[in-house]
């Protein structure tokens, strides 16, 4: 599949988390998303490919590290 030049690349994740009320608040400054009944839905476009991979690297290293925080402070408690 070639892409044209014009074309708007997107990609959508849906997360089913306990934590998915504090994954949304994580990405608050990084990604358009809609938090509704314990599902956090995560939708990214660009104009290239270079330019989603990068977005969507980013938004997911959040998402870990905010995962990993959440986990240890759950432990904790």
């Amino acid at each position: 599949m070639k892409i044209q030049k014009n074309e708007i690349i997107s990609l959508s994740l849906r997360i089913k988390s306990s934590f998915a009320s504090s994954l949304s608040a994580s990405l608050s400054t990084e990604a358009i998303f809609d938090y509704k009944s314990g599902i956090l839905t995560i939708d990214e476009n660009a104009n290239s490919f270079v330019d989603l991979r990068a977005r969507w690297n980013t938004i997911m290293r959040g998402l870990i590290a905010s995962e990993q925080i959440l986990k240890a402070v759950d432990k904790e408690a």
